[in-house]
């Protein structure tokens, strides 16, 4: 499996809209592409597609931009993917073969396990900044 590019970038811009979800803060396209080093035209088509879903607001206007619609901790990696790319794991397999019904429970065993992985991770701890330590308990 290879998650897309489009997934990473939108990961990125949204750690970086989590870092300044306490302060209230809005980030042009601009000040996002060039903190994360993502090319401003596919950060736009991302981050329309992220308002569109209701991972993130804009606010028009000169002092405009973008903000998370949410807290860092409410939105998942699960969240973003399913909105961004779908199934991941959409079987290309069948059940045929002497084979098929094992390997297609193997699959789905799989897949629920990233979801369960990718539901436990939220934007905030993708915005932790790397100075910061994490504490788990």
């Amino acid at each position: 499996m290879k998650l897309s590019v489009k997934l990473d970038y939108a990961f990125r811009a949204l750690a970086c809209l989590a870092r300044r979800y306490s302060g209230g803060e809005v980030c042009c396209i601009e000040e996002i592409a060039e903190i994360e080093e993502i090319p401003a035209n596919y950060l736009v088509q991302i981050l329309s597609e992220l308002r569109n879903g209701g991972i993130v607001a804009s606010k028009r206007g000169k002092q405009g931009g973008y903000l998370l619609a949410r807290s860092p901790e409410e939105i998942s990696m699960k969240d973003v993917i399913a909105l961004s790319q779908g199934d991941l794991f959409q079987s290309v397999t069948g059940a045929s073969g002497k084979s098929g019904a094992r390997v297609a429970s193997c699959w789905a065993r799989l897949q629920e396990s990233f979801e369960a992985s990718a539901q436990s991770i939220s934007l905030k701890e993708l915005a932790t900044a790397e100075n910061e330590e994490m504490y788990y308990i």
